[in-house]
């Protein structure tokens, strides 16, 4: 594949090579950041976004996706809206000679989100979306209880998916020590997440002990010393 990466445009510093040929560099990862607010934007407006001209931003573009970086383009639905409401993950023990099976197994299970081999105490995790409680449950006891590799399995339910990213970047680590984000496109989902970040919790005043006055399932951290203060206090 032909090195595409040296084209004119807000390049900045090398990041990497990746795949078989593509040179990985700043406007490489602007980009990616433009397509993950917006994976249907236009390329004009995407060369406009990063700030290069539309024909490099289109040949950027193909090489992303030709040399593997962008592997497809998905949609992002609604779970609560399509009656699976219901997310659980299930930590596997497997028995360490069907590892074989174990993965031909779970690969007939169409209700599996997402699997991950993983240390600890487990061998792997499952996620999976259920419209109710009783759908997880007998997934558990009636079909992956019947499966030879499995050994034992523990269940935990999630309670609210606080955040949940398309893709991070490298790039991100730097916007995370405090450089400015430039803000995101305005479509239904960011405008969504957006708002809902947006919204503050007020602290709780002054004489009101540690965790009061807070909504459920938020807590206030009490500095040492502070902590040690208010014991004196109350003695």
């Amino acid at each position: 594949m032909t090195e595409t990466s040296s084209n004119s445009g807000s390049g900045g510093g090398t990041t990497g090579r990746i795949g078989i040929g593509l040179e990985m560099d700043a406007t490489h990862l602007k980009i990616l950041e433009v397509l993950r607010d917006n994976g249907r934007v236009s390329v004009s407006a995407l060369a406009e976004r990063v700030g290069i001209s539309r024909a490099n931003a289109y040949t950027r573009f193909e090489a992303l996706r030709a040399d593997g970086v962008i592997r497809r383009f998905t949609a992002e639905i609604d779970h609560q809206r399509t009656g699976l409401g219901i997310v659980a993950l299930i930590f596997v023990t497997v028995r360490q000679q069907m590892w074989r099976q174990f993965r031909a197994q779970l690969a007939q299970m169409p209700e599996v989100e997402y699997c991950a081999i993983t240390t600890g105490q487990h061998d792997a995790m499952i996620q999976v979306r259920m419209a109710d409680v009783a759908e997880v449950h007998a997934m558990v006891t009636e079909r992956l209880a019947n499966i030879p590799a499995v050994k034992a399995t523990e269940t935990v339910f999630i309670l609210d998916e606080v955040l949940r990213r398309p893709y991070v970047l490298p790039s991100d680590r730097d916007r995370g020590r405090g450089a400015p984000r430039r803000p995101a496109s305005s479509s239904g989902a960011s405008a969504s997440a957006s708002a809902s970040s947006s919204s503050s919790t007020p602290e709780p005043e002054q004489g009101q002990g540690q965790g009061q006055g807070l909504p459920l399932g938020k807590m206030r951290f009490v500095g040492a010393a502070e902590g040690r203060a208010a014991l004196r206090d109350a003695t």
